[in-house]
C-alpha cells in the first residue's frame, strides 16, 4: 500500500522484546528459561559479579536450575577477543548468551553470540576491514542486559569492535540476525555508575539522538522517540551526574539511551560518529568521552553551513525544534533557538568537566590522518556534506 501524498512512507527493522523498569532483571531467569539451562554470560572486568545485583542474579539462576560460563570484557572488543573466546568454546553447547555490563560487554555478547555456531572468525564479516562475507548465521539466542545508560547497544544489530594503535580501526560487524532477542533495562542497575562514566554515556545518548533526529534517513516514528530521548536528557543527565542516587533521573537516562539506540539502528548517525571511530582508534579515548567533545563543534558546524547553504532544509527545522526543546519554550524565534542548542551543549561539557583532545594528545599532526579516515557509514548520513576541510576544522575546534 502506497503512503498518502505528503506523509513519507517508512520501514523500521528488527527491534528486540524490551522489558523496562526498576527491578527489570529479576525477570531474566524466567525468560533465559525459554531458551534453556546452559548460558554463557558475558560482562565486565567484576563491577557487576561484584555486586549486590549480580549475587542475587547469580543466587536465582542457581536456584533455577541454569548452568553458565563467564567471560569478561575488560576493554573495547576486539575482533581477536571474539575470535579467541569463540574458538575456546567450541564443543560446548550454550542455549542462550547473557551480555550484561557497558556497550564493550553488550557488543562483544552480540559478536560471541553470532559466531558461536558457525564458528568462523569476525574478520569474515567486519564492515570496511574483513572479507565482508555475508553473514549466514545462525546466531543463539542473546539476551542484552545494559548497566550503562549510553551506547544503546541492547536495541541494535551493530556489534563494534576495535583494533587500537597506528593501524587501528573501530568496525562493525552487524546484521538483522545479531539484535537481542530481550533487551532487559533494569535502571536500578544504574545506581553504582562513577560520575565520569555517566558523563561519558549521557553524552553518547544524546549525540546519537540528535545525530539520528537530523540523519538524512531519518522518519516520523524516529523522530518522535528521538524528541522524546532528547527531552529525557533535558531533564535528567546533570541530575543523574550529580546524583546516582536519583532514581528518576537514572530512569530517565536508561530511557534516553534506550531511544538513542533504536532510532540510530534506524537511522544512522552523523559526523561525530565518524570522526569519533577513528579517533577512539589512534587515540586512549573512549567512545562516549569522544562524543561529548566534538559534539558541540560538529552540531555549529552543522547549523552554520545548513544555514548558509540551505535555509530551507528539514534538518535546520529540526536544530531549531532542539533548541526550542531546550529552552521550554515554543515561541523563540529560530536562530535564537539554534544559538541556545550550542549554549546548552557548552553548558553541560562545562557541568560534566568534559576533556579536550589535546588533553589526550590529539595534536595539529593528527588531523589529516583523523580526516581520511572519518568517511564512514556515519558520516554518510550527516544533514549536510562536509569536505575534508570542514571535518579538520571540526577536529581542530576541539584541540
Amino acid at each position: 500500500m502506497s503512503s498518502q501524498p505528503g506523509f513519507p512512507a517508512f520501514a523500521i527493522a528488527r527491534l528486540p522484546r524490551i522489558e523496562f523498569g526498576a527491578g527489570a532483571l529479576r525477570k531474566l531467569p524466567t525468560i533465559a528459561a525459554q531458551y534453556g539451562k546452559r548460558l554463557l554470560i558475558i560482562t565486565g572486568a567484576s563491577s557487576f559479579t561484584a555486586s549486590e545485583a549480580g549475587k542475587t542474579l547469580f543466587n536465582a539462576l542457581q536456584a533455577a536450575g541454569f548452568t553458565w560460563e563467564i567471560r569478561r570484557v575488560t576493554h573495547e572488543p576486539s575482533p581477536h577477543w571474539v575470535d579467541e573466546t569463540v574458538a575456546g568454546l567450541q564443543g560446548d553447547s550454550f542455549d542462550a548468551v547473557i551480555g550484561i555490563g557497558g556497550g564493550s560487554p553488550l557488543d562483544a555478547a552480540k559478536a560471541v553470540a553470532g559466531l558461536l555456531k558457525p564458528g568462523n572468525s569476525v574478520m569474515d564479516h567486519l564492515e570496511g576491514v574483513g572479507s565482508e562475507l555475508p553473514y549466514q548465521g545462525s546466531s543463539t539466542p542473546f539476551i542484552a542486559v545494559p548497566t550503562t545508560a549510553g551506547t544503546g547497544s541492547e536495541a541494535t544489530k551493530n556489534a563494534v569492535l576495535s583494533v587500537s594503535g597506528e593501524h587501528g580501526f573501530k568496525k562493525s560487524f552487524r546484521d538483522d540476525k545479531l539484535v537481542a532477542e530481550y533487551a532487559i533495562i533494569d535502571p536500578d542497575l544504574l545506581a553504582t555508575c562513577p560520575p565520569a562514566q555517566i558523563a561519558a554515556n549521557g553524552m553518547d545518548a544524546f549525540t546519537q539522538l540528535m545525530e539520528a533526529y537530523v540523519s538524512t534517513r531519518s522518519n516520523p516514528l524516529t523522530d518522535a522517540l528521538a524528541l522524546a530521548g532528547m527531552e529525557a536528557v533535558r531533564d535528567s543527565l546533570l541530575a543523574f551526574y550529580r546524583d546516582p542516587a536519583d532514581s528518576v533521573a537514572r530512569g530517565k537516562m536508561a530511557y534516553a539511551s534506550l531511544l538513542s539506540g533504536i532510532c540510530l539502528a534506524q537511522t544512522g548517525l552523523g559526523s561525530v560518529h565518524g570522526v569519533v571511530a577513528p579517533l577512539g582508534a589512534f587515540h586512549p579515548i573512549g567512545h562516549g568521552v569522544g562524543c561529548g567533545m566534538l559534539v558541540t563543534e560538529a552540531t555549529r558546524l552543522n547549523i552554520d553551513l545548513l544555514e548558509a547553504r540551505d535555509a530551507d532544509s528539514p534538518a535546520l527545522a529540526k536544530y531549531t525544534a532542539i533548541g526550542k526543546l531546550f529552552r521550554g519554550r515554543s515561541h523563540v524565534d529560530p536562530v535564537g533557538a539554534r544559538v541556545f542548542v550550542i549554549h546548552t551543549l557548552e553548558t553541560w561539557a562545562k557541568h560534566l568537566h568534559l576533556p579536550r583532545l589535546s588533553d589526550f594528545g590529539v595534536t595539529e599532526a593528527d588531523i589529516p590522518k583523523l580526516v581520511v579516515n572519518s568517511r564512514g557509514s556515519s558520516m554518510k548520513t550527516n544533514p549536510v556534506e562536509l569536505t575534508d576541510s570542514d571535518i579538520a576544522n571540526l577536529i581542530r575546534a576541539c584541540l
